[in-house]
């Protein structure tokens, strides 16, 4: 990841992808993850998004990683929790309740640190990466969880129009991505909203991951 692009993203407040508000298509899809209360769902490249408080008022436990620090502290002073934090080698971790959260590089998190999850909710990490990037991403994110069920939202758009990130990803590159080990269903779709719709037209949709077999 360009660490220094996106700690230059926040450090000047350039975060159009963040939501004030918890994340429509994820309040009318989670159902379809089957989670039990109390159940853990990992939130990569997080950043200080309003889904966390949702999920965590639904009952699920939330673990998550987000490369700048100042984001992850915003959640905790946003909820009024006041966090235990320790170092997980180069992970800063914080944790208070039923939330845990890593500020640092998400190639760096193991699935010994991050423990077992339920669930995967990724709404602007896909999107978030280049082309080079997504498939050692996607392999990763396996490697961590273990293939548990996903809800992915991706953009789909003419990339020609507009530069990323949010980036456009088709549903073949998803599948190219995912098939292997999920099947993969089509939730819901719309136009793109937001500071990106503003300059382009495109699809915003969210799917399903289920594990094969």
């Amino acid at each position: 990841m360009d660490a220094e692009f996106w700690q230059a993203r926040w450090a000047s407040n350039q975060i159009g992808f963040h939501e004030g508000a918890p994340n429509s298509y994820l309040t009318a899809h989670v159902a379809q993850l089957g989670l039990e209360p109390g159940a853990a769902v990992f939130l990569p490249l997080c950043g200080k998004t309003h889904d966390i408080d949702w999920l965590l008022s639904q009952g699920f436990a939330v673990r998550g990683i987000e490369l700048n620090q100042g984001a992850v502290e915003e959640v905790f002073a946003r909820l009024g929790l006041t966090p235990h934090l320790s170092m997980k080698g180069d992970l800063r971790c914080y944790e208070a309740g039923s939330l845990r959260l890593y500020a640092g590089d998400f190639f760096a998190l193991t699935g010994a640190e991050l423990g077992p999850v339920a669930a995967i909710y990724d709404r602007a990490a896909l999107v978030a990466l280049p082309p080079q990037m997504r498939q050692a991403y996607s392999a990763h994110l396996g490697q961590l969880t273990g293939t548990v069920p996903q809800l992915l939202v991706s953009l789909n758009y003419d990339q020609s129009r507009a530069d990323g990130p949010p980036f456009a990803v088709s549903p073949e590159e998803i599948a190219q991505h995912y098939s292997p080990q999920y099947e993969i269903t089509s939730l819901e779709k719309g136009a793109i909203g937001g500071p990106l719709g503003k300059r382009v037209e495109g699809v915003e949709e969210i799917w399903h991951l289920s594990p094969k077999g």
